[in-house]
């Protein structure tokens, strides 16, 4: 992939553009959050995206948080259209023993947070986001090779153009180094439904 089509939507702490990598040092006190349950907006998560309006693909990217040993750590996939509109799958540290692997999609104001516990002892995770028109696919690998589906989900918003790609945050006071690998555009790798039929409109 060519990293010059990739813009950022606020920039990190600091970060570097390698030919097969990116790393990123995040800032403190920076996250993805709208509304649902906790009842504050946080939007000042660092995104590095490309943009498109093709309407079947598949992005892949490898993730490495070694360094990440705080709180709500966490680096992955996104699909970030404006503050309201947007999903992302990651890994959140959460302490010695465990930590969350799971996605976010938020529409039209309001987050939708699934999760699995998983080792702490976990330290780097490959994504895999898929689009068929307005429906998308997070699913997650360990290898990069054998992928487990994450989520399905629809945006409303996400008919059209959109814009995905990378980022990391670390909501409390700390900051890591994310580094990013791996990072393919694909043909869609997920597969048209092939059993009931659609109902008819």
């Amino acid at each position: 992939m060519n990293l010059q089509d990739f813009k950022w939507t606020r920039l990190p702490e600091s970060y570097e553009l390698l030919d097969d990598k990116i790393e990123v040092l995040t800032k403190p006190h920076t996250d993805l959050w709208q509304n649902t349950y906790y009842h504050f907006q946080n939007d000042n998560a660092p995104v590095f995206q490309m943009e498109t309006d093709e309407k079947y693909f598949s992005f892949v990217v490898k993730t490495d948080f070694t360094e990440s040993y705080h709180r709500f750590d966490q680096c992955g996939i996104v699909m970030y259209l404006d503050s309201e509109n947007w999903l992302k799958g990651s890994i959140e540290y959460e302490n010695e023993e465990f930590q969350h692997l799971g996605s976010v999609v938020t529409n039209h104001g309001f987050s939708d947070w699934s999760t699995t516990e998983i080792d702490a002892s976990i330290k780097s995770m490959w994504y895999r986001l898929s689009r068929r028109e307005d429906d998308y696919c997070i699913e997650c690998s360990t290898d990069g090779k054998t992928f487990q589906q994450m989520r399905i989900c629809h945006m409303f918003n996400g008919k059209n153009k959109i814009r995905f790609g990378i980022y990391a945050c670390s909501p409390e006071a700390s900051s890591f180094k994310a580094i990013f690998t791996n990072m393919q555009l694909l043909d869609c790798q997920w597969p048209a439904h092939d059993g009931q039929q659609p109902d008819e409109s």
